[in-house]
């Protein structure tokens, strides 16, 4: 029995240490993830806001044609969702904003709120600094399960979805920008 034992207990004292290292493994991949994502979510907020203020305040209301949002609607919706999506992983948007994370209509009504572009931008800026302070916190937690507008998705996938919306609407406020004969600030 005790040679058995004494192969045992190196056998066990090896998986154990395997287990921590795939663990602390596992946590500097999701910290790294979540500085790649945080790095990423800081690079469109500066080009969306130095876009948004090279636009003209008289430009604010400009859209492409009818039904689809102007100028300062998509900076809205922008700011209306980077308080949504944490809203929906788990952190929720200040009070102030109305905006729940399991209720899209919500952030619909703020997104409708009338803005001028000063306003705009303010709201823009507070909520870039909500989607980076709820990133941040995630950190380590990115393969908690969360519901998002009818998925079940990874916190992960989430924060993903998150960055790729972004991106998507920093192209359409370059397009609308460029529509108007306004150049990116940083091209």
């Amino acid at each position: 029995m005790r040679s058995s034992l004494r192969t045992t207990l190196p056998a066990i004292a090896m998986l154990a240490t395997l287990a921590v290292g795939a663990e602390a493994q596992h946590a500097q991949h999701a910290s790294t993830l979540t500085a790649d994502l945080r790095e990423d979510i800081e690079q469109v907020e500066k080009k969306m806001l130095d876009l948004a203020r090279a636009i003209p305040e008289d430009k604010f209301g400009w859209r492409p044609g009818a039904g689809v949002r102007s100028v300062g609607e998509v900076v809205m919706h922008v700011a209306a969702d980077n308080y949504l999506i944490p809203a929906a992983i788990g952190f929720p948007a200040d009070p102030a904003t109305g905006i729940k994370g399991d209720d899209y209509k919500t952030a619909v009504a703020f997104e409708k709120r009338t803005a001028n572009k000063a306003a705009a931008i303010a709201e823009l800026e507070k909520s870039f600094a909500f989607v980076k302070k709820s990133l941040d916190a995630s950190s380590g937690k990115l393969a908690q399960p969360v519901s998002m507008f009818g998925m079940n998705l990874t916190s992960q996938k989430a924060w993903i979805m998150a960055t790729t919306h972004l991106h998507e609407h920093l192209g359409q406020l370059i397009a609308y920008a460029r529509s108007n004969g306004i150049a990116p600030p940083w091209s």
